[in-house]
């Protein structure tokens, strides 16, 4: 029987479905849930969106429903733009009146108030998005092979970097939670920005270092949940009550 409940939100161009694979890997009481963004996935038929706000609200509604009838405590993981749109969740959640997360994890992802998302504005177009998908790695030559799978990941892609794009880092306030960060010893990401995060917690937060670059968490997934296992199973300190 599921203590917790772990919901996953993916990076872009992805859907949530690349953490199915860790349900192998997580121990019977942690109960994972991909949290999947529209035009994507399970909701392939619904528009992509192209706003941060947009889609932060949409995610947040999507893990209202789900928790509609669970009364276990939850955490968030969410990957480079799943990281940031999951530290934006957290607040909504709080705005909205709802329990937070008992932990929410980071990866691979710089602090909001670390982004830069200018240099999003050049990558336009199937050849500069293909070449940037190509650039950071973890995605396979099946893809590119395949020109109507290329063509999807490319549409989600493009949206995804639009949303990214889009971000503006509102006048929030620390989150009362615990906040950990991963991170991969070769992503281009600078520490600073990832330190940076500290910011974002009046409880605390982690970093843990991987091998790997941007996409260490497909290299290693059993070194990235053990970590995760580690945080979410330790003494959450809070500030608030962390279930709803």
């Amino acid at each position: 029987m599921a203590a917790l409940q772990l919901f996953c939100l993916p990076h872009a161009g992805a859907s949530a479905t690349t953490y199915l694979r860790w349900r192998r890997l997580l121990p019977a009481d942690i109960a994972l849930v991909p949290l999947e963004p529209p035009g994507r996935g399970a909701r392939l038929d619904e528009p992509l969106l192209r706003d941060f706000e947009a889609l932060a609200s949409a995610m947040t509604d999507a893990l209202c429903r789900h928790r509609a009838h669970a009364g276990m405590p939850y955490a968030l993981f969410g990957h480079s733009m799943g990281g940031l749109l999951a530290w934006r969740v957290c607040h909504l959640l709080r705005e909205r009146g709802y329990g937070l997360p008992r932990g929410l994890v980071v990866s691979g992802c710089a602090a909001p108030t670390r982004r830069d998302s200018r240099r999003l504005a050049p990558l336009r177009g199937d050849a500069a998005l293909a070449e940037d998908l190509r650039k950071h790695g973890g995605t396979p030559e099946a893809v590119f092979a395949d020109p109507e799978l290329l063509r999807m990941t490319l549409d989600v892609l493009d949206a995804d970097y639009r949303v990214c794009e889009s971000f503006q880092r509102a006048d929030v306030p620390p989150l009362p939670m615990s906040l950990h960060v991963f991170a991969g010893h070769d992503d281009p990401i600078l520490p600073a920005d990832l330190h940076a995060w500290a910011i974002e917690s009046q409880v605390g937060h982690t970093l843990d270092w991987f091998a790997g670059g941007h996409f260490f968490l497909h290299d290693d997934p059993a070194a990235v949940v053990r970590r995760l296992v580690t945080h979410l199973e330790a003494p959450q300190a809070s500030t608030m009550p962390a279930f709803a």
